[in-house]
């Protein structure tokens, strides 16, 4: 009885601990929210109005018809689509190469992509934008598209730990049967694999729409910002530099999409790391 009254209040005290972990990550999106439905001058009102009164929809009327906003969201969708389909289908590929083809030097290479890894982005900027200039991709969305469509290493470092752990005899068999290494790795061990692919198809899109700093060094034609670009030098357009409750309402619109994909896929997320966490 003591063992497992001891062990209740062991899990009653996680239950409490994470329950405030989850209230701190809510908080400022609620109040975002809250600010996004208020007028400016109703902001820093102290005690502090977390249900707006009145309720102002202006902000979302007046992003509505801001082209700059719209043509953000377009073309943060072109690159974060592109990123995700082709990369992860380039990403899956390599990681499946690796788990299970016997290739010359197989580790060496592996070992050579993960030390990619190890290199700040701020070291390859400048031989980056030189190369980008001289192709003429400056301006365009390619620089933000190509580099991720071409693989993510820390995708093909979480499959192919994954695909490593499938049964090679699944190959085998296939091969027994006539398959090809094309149709085995989409047949096979791209279904059985799902649920890591789509936890990193999470993580991908939510770096690539989230992405502040790419858009900003490559790209200078506003028309092809992307949003988060977009929403920072929204509020330099106002003189007085003070309509918060716009910029929030813009930030709200740019969250919506990363949130219903998390929503969406929440189910794949966590059984892939529940399965890693097994087989580890």
């Amino acid at each position: 009885m003591k063992a497992k009254n001891k062990t209740r209040i062991v899990r009653g005290l996680a239950f409490i601990i994470l329950l405030a972990g989850a209230f701190t990550m809510v908080i400022p999106f609620v109040w975002m929210l809250s600010t996004s439905l208020k007028e400016a001058k109703y902001v820093y009102q102290i005690p502090p109005q977390w249900i707006p009164d009145p309720v102002d929809w202006e902000n979302y009327i007046e992003l509505w018809g801001n082209s700059r906003l719209l043509s953000g969201l377009k073309n943060s969708t072109i690159v974060s689509a592109c990123v995700v389909l082709i990369g992860t289908f380039s990403s899956t590929l390599s990681a499946f190469a690796f788990a299970k083809l016997e290739v010359p030097f197989k580790k060496g290479l592996f070992l050579c992509v993960l030390s990619s890894m190890m290199i700040p982005f701020v070291v390859l900027l400048v031989p980056q934008y030189i190369i980008y200039t001289k192709i003429k991709w400056i301006n365009t969305l390619l620089p933000l598209i190509v580099p991720g469509a071409l693989g993510n290493v820390s995708m093909m470092f979480f499959l192919r730990q994954y695909m490593t752990g499938l049964p090679t005899e699944l190959l085998e068999a296939a091969k027994i049967d006539g398959c090809g290494y094309f149709k085995i790795y989409y047949r096979i061990f791209m279904p059985l694999s799902k649920p890591a692919i789509v936890s990193n198809i999470i993580m991908i899109f939510m770096a690539t729409w989230n992405d502040y700093f790419g858009p900003m060094i490559f790209i200078n034609d506003e028309r092809k910002q992307t949003i988060q670009v977009v929403i920072a030098m929204l509020n330099s357009y106002h003189e007085t530099q003070t309509d918060i409750p716009l910029v929030m309402a813009a930030a709200l619109i740019a969250i919506l999409p990363v949130l219903t994909v998390f929503i969406i896929c929440q189910k794949y997320f966590t059984e892939s790391f529940a399965i890693t966490g097994l087989k580890g």
